[in-house]
């Protein structure tokens, strides 16, 4: 990412999860602006830059979560691909949710990765890093 400051979308209402991942992208060697919102609702108001998110940046990557209140991920993720601003930016499932149901609809609806949550927590903050060294130094993204 060119020694840019990459930012990252987190959509999830679970706050152990919200600290475990700021733990994972804490000791990254990028450097990550990590934006956390609690529900599917609030997920569409920053990315629309809507409201209190009227100064929102663009992620580079949005790790969502499917169960949330107000709006679950599967309509979060249904609506980022229907608005073609948004629809470029990489959406990873990040989930508790091992549901054939689940996945095989993020995939209808363009995710670009589902990934369980291990109950682990040493397996989940090698998760969350697996996720930034994958999308941020293997993959090019487009630029905004």
């Amino acid at each position: 990412m060119s020694g840019r400051t990459v930012e990252v979308l987190l959509a999830e209402d679970n706050r152990g999860d919200v600290a475990l991942t700021r733990r994972a992208l804490r000791d990254s060697k990028l450097m990550v602006n990590l934006h956390v919102v609690a529900d599917g609702e609030e997920a569409m108001r920053f990315l629309r830059r809507q409201g209190e998110h009227a100064d929102a940046v663009r992620p580079d990557l949005i790790l969502l979560d499917i169960n949330m209140p107000l709006k679950n991920g599967l309509e979060v993720l249904a609506e980022i691909k229907q608005v073609p601003d948004l629809r470029a930016i990489p959406v990873c499932i990040l989930t508790t949710s091992s549901s054939d149901g689940d996945i095989a609809a993020a995939y209808e609806h363009h995710a670009n990765a589902y990934i369980t949550k291990p109950v682990d927590l040493s397996q989940f903050v090698e998760v969350v890093r697996a996720i930034e060294g994958f999308w941020f130094t293997i993959v090019r993204l487009p630029e905004e």
